[in-house]
């Protein structure tokens, strides 16, 4: 119970007492590009995965050298 109040207040002291990431903030020298559309985005993050699982895979399938069982 000890522990558990100790690991409870030190995790919310930590959260508590942490700065924000000001990611809203600007740096010197930020150049952020422009934005994806929502194609690229799916072509990126959907599409591009499945397509190299499946090349992946269907090398697998292929170069497989194990014997096949009747």
């Amino acid at each position: 119970m000890r522990a558990g109040a100790v690991a409870a207040g030190t995790t919310l002291m930590m959260l508590l007492m942490s700065s924000p990431a000001l990611a809203l903030t600007r740096d010197d020298g930020d150049d952020p590009g422009t934005g994806l559309s929502v194609i690229d985005t799916l072509g990126l993050f959907v599409l591009a995965p499945l397509v190299l699982f499946g090349v992946i895979a269907g090398l697998v399938m292929v170069l497989d050298k194990s014997k096949k069982q009747a």
